[in-house]
């Protein structure tokens, strides 16, 4: 096999998670580019109300994302196991049983969709002047939510062997066409807001078909053989089990996000259009965590499959200093910076939309040292195969949302929006401290608390 990739089980641990972090990094923003591409194009052509129409529909489009690419990445740190452990055969057989649950998971998902989509936005109290725009918007997105689950099945197997670098390539490319048919569906067939959601779909169908196509020619210790399809029930477990725990756990986030958006929607147009531009500068920003954070998930499945921990405690003290280094770096760019961006993004000039844009990024961007950590150390626990704790640290995200809708922000107003995540970040990152310094591998069975 020959393929650009980092071993992530010899080489040195700065080093390799350095070169296959980079490339996640990258890739992330490309991807977030997507919809942000829809945003600032969206906001300078049509205006604050189709913005505000994005917007309305923008926790919904994160559940779909955040499923697909939690149920992605389980799959792959199963993958990355037995990859890590030299058998070829089961990492075959892992991507062959992926393929069929995931072709499930994509059906269930479209059927949910035609038949729930409306009714979600009715219960999320989209303004009934943006209504029609957000509903024709979001329905195409999630009508052909498989070829983003596939882009991001494929680019999660070539992570699991240690290559980060060709599904960033792959999404430089769609990311070009999705600017450029945004552009041209928008101002020269005047599609409106269903033109960027057609864009997006067409982009990340061309990822995905460039990811296939590598895999076949350059990644053969991934394509599956017939044989390979063969249902095995501790297999298939182990791969629903792990894809279903971080997919959930991402759906659960979403849940709580969109929870959260029934409240936001319920302050009108231009604080929706306000929020909406700060939570696509605030993706921008978190992405250093998540991709530190995915690339340490593989680092440590991989490692866990080849019995090396001394590694794992030591690239997770890495990531923590990084984290909070980054943490500090995002205060200063914000306290310097973020009405301006604000503004470049937006296209807008309401001193309201700039206002509360602005105010939500200083005062969230200090807690990304926290938020670092806290998926650190949930993605390396989900790395050595725990499924529950993760899933409790989502719960308190979501019963922490619902909170704040029913007794904080009604007093707070759209501050209290603001304050909701870095509150619910700081309890969620004790609960994990907590669960991976008592956890049985870290500890090695004695219930002695691991010291750095």
């Amino acid at each position: 096999m020959k393929t650009k990739k980092a071993d992530l089980t010899k080489d040195p641990i700065l080093w390799s998670i350095l070169v296959f972090a980079v490339p996640i990094f990258i890739s992330n923003a490309f991807q977030q580019l997507y919809n942000t591409a829809d945003t600032m194009i969206v906001g300078n052509v049509l205006g604050d109300k189709s913005l505000a129409a994005i917007g309305a529909a923008g926790a919904v489009y994160e559940l779909l994302v955040g499923f697909s690419v939690g149920v992605g990445n389980g799959f792959s740190l199963v993958i990355g196991r037995y990859y890590g452990a030299g058998d070829e055969d089961m990492v075959k057989r892992s991507a062959a049983g992926s393929m069929v649950i995931g072709a499930g998971i994509v059906l269930g998902i479209m059927a949910a969709s035609m038949l729930g989509m409306k009714p979600l936005l009715i219960l999320l109290d989209t303004p009934s002047n943006i209504f029609e725009e957000t509903y024709s918007y979001i329905i195409i997105i999630a009508m052909f939510a498989g070829v983003m689950f596939l882009y991001n099945l494929l680019s999660g197997c070539l992570r699991a062997i240690g290559n980060s670098l060709m599904p960033l390539i792959f999404l430089i490319i769609s990311s070009v066409i999705n600017v450029g048919l945004d552009l041209i569906f928008l101002k020269q067939f005047r599609m409106e807001v269903q033109g960027t959601a057609v864009a997006t779909v067409i982009a990340q169908a061309v990822s995905a078909i460039l990811c296939m196509l590598y895999i076949y020619k350059k990644a053969p210790i991934l394509v599956p053989g017939r044989k390979h399809f063969k249902i095995e029930g501790n297999l298939y477990g182990e791969l629903a089990g792990q894809g279903f725990s971080m997919g959930c756990m991402m759906a659960i986030v979403s849940a709580g996000t969109i929870i959260l958006q029934k409240s936001i929607n319920g302050f009108g147009y231009l604080i929706i259009a306000g929020h909406t531009t700060a939570r696509k500068i605030n993706s921008f920003c978190m992405m250093p965590c998540s991709a530190l954070a995915l690339a340490i998930s593989n680092f440590v499945s991989q490692n866990f499959g080849a019995g090396k921990k001394d590694r794992i405690l030591k690239v997770i003290k890495i990531g923590s200093a990084a984290s909070i280094i980054w943490g500090a770096a995002a205060a200063v760019i914000m306290l310097l910076s973020a009405e301006k961006l604000a503004a470049l993004i937006s296209g807008s000039s309401q001193p309201e939309v700039l206002r509360n844009a602005a105010k939500y990024l200083m005062i969230n961007a200090p807690f990304y040292s926290v938020l670092g950590i806290l998926l650190i150390l949930r993605n390396s626990l989900q790395g050595i195969g725990k499924k529950v704790v993760p899933l409790i640290s989502s719960g308190i995200e979501f019963f922490g949302k619902i909170i704040f809708v029913i007794a904080c922000i009604p007093v707070l107003g759209y501050f209290g929006v603001i304050l909701c995540e870095p509150v619910i970040w700081c309890f969620m990152c004790v609960q994990l401290l907590f669960a991976f310094y008592r956890d049985p591998y870290i500890t090695g069975g004695r219930g002695n608390v691991v010291k750095f």
